[in-house]
């Protein structure tokens, strides 16, 4: 694909992955309230929900996509529901010393399978792959090699991004060492939680 087109892709790419959404919200909210561990499953599973939108996209299958609308809304649904288990977590979970990490919290397989969830029923990245995209890329002339370059774009460009906003939830975290802030802190991410939660049942 000639330079100019993969720049401006990745420029409106990381427009859109940088404006917060469920997905950013409960990443940062899960940060907060249960530290660093198992986050990168968590991220995998966003890049894989995107990777699998951009498939869907590029090789012309929007179409049959949309046959599986129901399928879809079922998908949406239960990532609510993961990001409702995980408010509630949040909100009833003791509070752990910072000198570790929660000895025991999701497992790596649910967490992955959590934001896979969160992304395939997320109206914003459906809205973009299958919306945007098409006025950004010439998906109709788009070649394997160009469909691997911009999927190397949609995994630096959502893995560093969504990297960024841990670590800056990681290091917000470190400030709340007294056992009432730090409960104050789950509590308030688990409400962040429980809000993404609505917002994705809702749209």
């Amino acid at each position: 694909m000639p330079l100019s087109s993969l720049l401006l892709f990745a420029v409106v790419y990381a427009v859109a992955v940088a404006s917060p959404g469920p997905g950013v919200f409960a990443l940062v909210a899960r940060v907060l309230a249960r530290g660093t561990r198992g986050i990168p499953a968590f991220i995998a599973g966003f890049l894989v929900g995107d990777l699998l939108w951009f498939s869907v996209a590029a090789t012309g299958f929007a179409l049959l996509a949309q046959s599986f609308a129901a399928l879809f809304v079922v998908i949406r649904y239960l990532g609510a529901a993961y990001l409702a288990y995980l408010a509630w977590r949040a909100w009833t979970a003791p509070v752990e010393p910072l000198a570790g990490e929660p000895v025991r919290g999701e497992s790596e397989l649910r967490l992955f399978l959590g934001g896979l969830a969160l992304t395939l029923g997320n109206p914003k990245v459906v809205l973009f792959f299958l919306a945007l995209l098409p006025t950004v890329i010439d998906l109709e002339h788009l070649t394997p090699i160009g469909m691997m370059e911009i999927a190397a774009i949609i995994v630096i460009v959502l893995g560093t991004t969504l990297a960024a906003y841990a670590l800056a939830a990681a290091r917000v975290r470190r400030f709340f060492g007294s056992v009432r802030a730090r409960r104050a802190l789950n509590r308030g991410a688990g409400t962040v939680m429980a809000g993404a939660a609505l917002a994705v049942a809702t749209r």
